[in-house]
């Protein structure tokens, strides 16, 4: 079988091994390709197997490429695969739907401590000689936040919500979450399920962690940022589409929301004209929630489980049966 990575970088940039995978066949990684569908169709060649994280997988790449049989998506959401042609190809498509889920949620109280604490701005004043030419025993240039007794208002309470949840509870905070699939065995004194409208007017911090559908596309707007308390902090390291920019810089610098601290955005890499970008009090990180090496490795261990189910005949983690 021949077995080809479109764009492996990001998964492995050689601190990991592709061994697993080139035990199944013919290996060939490419770190990164051009996404014009010509470059891709070049690229995928007569392979039966691809995997793919960013690099469009059309319709027209499928037309082109008759050998192809599976593509594995290196990451949860497998928008990039024309999943409808596939099926009526009869490809399988398979993601990895529960690697990072630690990793993300992880992140997610990163952001939110380092607008608490503003960590990295102090570490560099204090290294630039502030503190020791500074007439008092200390001094800090933003106000300091304590999250005890504050309530973060979570949409979307799936495996990574739940985790960020639990890291909440264990700083002191009580959780509002918001989902369309209730699991009352999650709730407790510091715990509940609420409706959107009582999540966004109570919420001290808004975490999102929920897929991108049509429904969710834009839910921070400028409309459910006016029902917010004055002073709310937003996190965002699920899907950049989520967050209407424009109205979200527009609060910051109102002050309408104090701070925003954000992993991902509309168009990544980043656009040099997103208006999040002139915003005040927004940190903005480079999509890397999911990227320890111990949720890389992982990622690669399903990944490759993935082919190895499939030529089993039991194929697992298939996005279009």
């Amino acid at each position: 079988m021949k077995i080809v990575v479109l764009d492996g970088y990001t998964e492995n940039p050689g601190d990991l091994s592709w061994e697993g995978l080139e035990r199944l066949g013919d290996l060939i990684v490419y770190d990164r390709i051009p996404y014009d569908t010509d470059s891709v169709v070049s690229h995928i060649g007569d392979a039966e197997a691809i995997y793919v994280n960013k690099v469009p997988v059309t319709r027209e790449v499928l037309d082109a490429c008759p050998a192809l049989r599976f593509i594995g998506v290196l990451a949860t959401g497998y928008n990039v695969v024309d999943t409808e042609a596939a099926k009526e190809k009869g490809i399988t498509v398979c993601n990895i739907p529960s690697y990072g889920t630690d990793a993300v949620g992880q992140f997610a109280i990163a952001l939110l401590l380092e607008i608490c604490h503003h960590i990295g701005h102090h570490s560099q004043a204090v290294l630039e000689g502030r503190w020791s030419s500074n007439p008092d025993w200390c001094f800090w240039d933003y106000p300091l936040i304590e999250l005890a007794g504050k309530t973060m208002g979570i949409i979307g309470f799936g495996r990574i919500g739940q985790c960020t949840g639990r890291i909440a509870q264990a700083l002191g905070m009580k959780v509002l979450a918001y989902d369309a699939y209730k699991n009352p065995e999650l709730e407790s004194d510091t715990c509940r399920y609420a409706e959107l409208e009582e999540l966004l007017q109570t919420a001290d911090v808004i975490s999102l962690h929920c897929p991108l559908f049509p429904e969710t596309q834009g839910i921070i707007n400028k409309d459910n940022i006016a029902k917010m308390k004055d002073g709310v902090i937003i996190l965002n390291n699920s899907r950049g589409p989520l967050i209407v920019e424009e109205d979200l810089a527009e609060a910051l610098k109102s002050g309408k929301v104090a701070a925003a601290g954000l992993d991902v955005v509309s168009t990544e890499p980043i656009k040099t004209d997103n208006p999040l970008l002139g915003a005040p009090n927004c940190i903005i990180t480079p999509h890397i929630s999911w990227a320890s090496k111990e949720s890389r490795q992982r990622l690669m261990n399903f990944a490759v489980d993935n082919l190895v189910q499939y030529l089993n005949g039991t194929p697992v983690n298939v996005v279009n049966r």
